[in-house]
């Protein structure tokens, strides 16, 4: 058994191969997913498995603790599917980092324009320069990033990172002017009052919502669902008590069918997602253990393909 550490992760993986790989997984058989958590929402451990039958399972030990930098800590055990023996421990942190944002872009694969030239990124934590980096890698026509945050330091913050990296990024205080004027719209925040509302959404743009994972956060406005498309990465997750799509449901915005499927069914299951350029389309990054388990498989089959 090995340990792989965040810098070996980032030495042999990429957004692509992950996205690739994420892809090939969906187009098999449903993963078996399993979460327990314990303790308030403020400090709170959870441990979330999955299982890829006679192929690997493993678990993510998970620490979050809002406020910090980064919130979420992990590590990651993998054991190999056929054996049970156990093959690696990762970084779960940096498996977060990866995971997070390439399921994100590969909703946007799928449901975002073609040629979105700009890109809203709402949130200034961990996750937004790694939700930058994603979706671009899937549409790479993003020219331009603008981020809003409610303290705009950190708004200032990412930009001038992400300027570092080469890319055209400024921080923004219009947050309605921002998303106005975008054809991709990412928020990550763990507001508890909806930040994006539908009213701003131009036709064709697709909006990506990573941050809300309980039933109290809500990141976008019933208005949003109600003139989108809406998809969600896995369906387990999502109806299991996340606010952006049950919160909507509840006050009859949108019906429980309205979800019109996640990531298994668009890929493998035929269901249509952008169906003209005028579609909205939304998509909720409500995550699972499925998408650890893919992310480490995905580390050790690069590793295992490396010198």
């Amino acid at each position: 058994m090995r340990f792989v550490s965040g810098e070996e992760i980032r030495r042999v993986l990429t957004f692509p191969a992950l996205i690739k790989a994420m892809e090939t997984s969906h187009r098999r058989p449903r993963m078996e997913t399993r979460d327990v958590l314990m303790g308030p929402e403020a400090a709170h451990y959870f441990v979330r498995s999955a299982t890829d039958h006679g192929r690997a399972f493993g678990s993510k030990l998970i620490a979050s603790f809002p406020g910090r930098q980064p919130a979420v800590q992990a590590i990651y055990v993998l054991f190999d599917g056929a054996t049970g023996r156990p093959r690696a421990v990762l970084d779960g942190t940096e498996i977060t980092f990866w995971k997070t944002a390439a399921d994100s872009a590969l909703g946007a694969s799928l449901l975002a324009p073609a040629d979105p030239q700009t890109m809203v990124m709402l949130g200034a934590g961990a996750m937004a320069s790694w939700l930058v980096r994603a979706h671009r890698a899937v549409r790479p026509s993003i020219r331009r990033v603008l981020v809003w945050n409610r303290t705009a330091a950190r708004a200032e913050t990412v930009a001038a990172a992400l300027q570092a990296e080469g890319v055209t990024a400024e921080a923004t205080a219009d947050l309605p002017a921002a998303v106005r004027q975008a054809q991709l719209i990412s928020s990550a925040t763990r507001t508890h009052t909806p930040l994006v509302e539908g009213a701003w959404l131009e036709r064709g743009a697709h909006l990506d919502l990573v941050g809300g994972y309980t039933p109290d956060t809500r990141e976008a406005d019933d208005l949003a669902a109600r003139r989108s498309r809406v998809f969600v990465d896995c369906r387990e997750s999502a109806f299991d008590g996340v606010g952006d799509i049950l919160g909507p449901i509840a006050s009859g915005a949108i019906r429980e069918d309205d979800v019109r499927g996640d990531l298994y069914d668009l890929i493998g299951g035929g269901v249509p997602g952008r169906t003209g350029p005028d579609d909205i389309t939304f998509f909720k990054n409500a995550g699972g253990g499925h998408l650890d388990l893919m992310t480490a498989q995905a580390i050790m089959a690069a590793l295992d393909d490396g010198p």
